[in-house]
């Protein structure tokens, strides 16, 4: 029969898809998929069972996917709107005290500050750097010979707090096997690489003007190490969705919600 739904929002990152489906104000699907080197199709696979009035995309790729289905007679009428709306409005959603939102993604890393009603004030973006990225800790993931996945758990284990001085990640990736060679624990090595993530990412938040509570949203937000040193650098009970990294599919869905609101008025 399909996923029927009046509105969907699909967020195309740089490494990971996510896809929301709501009917009236209820969610009633939710997929997500590698970007790999094909994302349209990745796109056509989350999206061969569902039926919409109103699609919108946010992400990297959104112009790719608004150009890919745009006459799609199934997806009714595509639009696209930028991450920073996306994740203001999704965020919003779920946490309508929000006042700032740090989203670590795959390629960038931005941190956007709210006011009242989730109005974007200003926000901060690192996209010229992998350094403060999901890629960054990718990398070094791969270096220490530890699985993305379980690299936090990994972090958390160390007992020593070992400074990484750079953070341009050729360089790092060159430090840290170094380290390895003088004989520290890669547990340490793991727990350094991140402390010095998210100070960068704690400067990031100084120059946006953090201010009142404060989301952490994306992948990175899994990490449970980079959850527990953002809470501790920056004082603060950082709040993490359940879901952290479908915040700005969900943002693009509530989007289209209003504009289909706009197309019935």
């Amino acid at each position: 029969m399909g996923i029927i739904g009046d509105v969907a929002g699909i967020d195309i990152g740089s490494r990971s898809i996510e896809l929301v489906v709501m009917r009236g104000a209820e969610v009633v699907h939710t997929a997500k998929a590698a970007t790999t080197f094909d994302p349209v199709g990745q796109c056509r696979a989350l999206l061969k069972d569902v039926f919409a009035t109103r699609v919108v995309a946010t992400g990297y790729g959104r112009k790719l996917f608004t150009e890919a289905f745009d006459g799609d007679a199934r997806l009714g009428r595509v639009s696209d709107i930028t991450e920073i709306q996306a994740y203001a409005l999704g965020v919003t959603r779920l946490f309508p005290q929000a006042r700032t939102i740090l989203d670590i993604g795959g390629q960038d890393s931005k941190v956007i500050s709210l006011g009242p009603n989730g109005r974007v004030l200003r926000f901060e973006m690192n996209d010229r750097c992998a350094a403060g990225t999901g890629k960054f800790l990718e990398i070094m993931a791969l270096s220490l010979q530890v699985p993305l996945t379980d690299f936090g758990a990994f972090a958390q284990s160390g007992d020593t707090r070992i400074p990484i001085n750079s953070m341009c990640t050729v360089f790092a990736e060159s430090e840290a096997t170094s380290l390895m060679a003088r004989g520290e624990k890669a547990q340490n090595i793991a727990l350094g690489i991140h402390l010095a993530i998210m100070q960068r990412i704690h400067s990031m938040l100084r120059r946006a003007g953090q201010d009142g509570p404060l989301v952490f949203a994306g992948g990175v937000a899994r990490n449970p190490c980079a959850v527990e040193l953002l809470r501790e650098i920056t004082g603060t009970q950082c709040l993490v969705p359940q879901d952290p990294d479908l915040a700005g599919a969900l943002g693009a869905c509530l989007h289209a919600q209003k504009l289909l609101e706009n197309d019935n008025d």
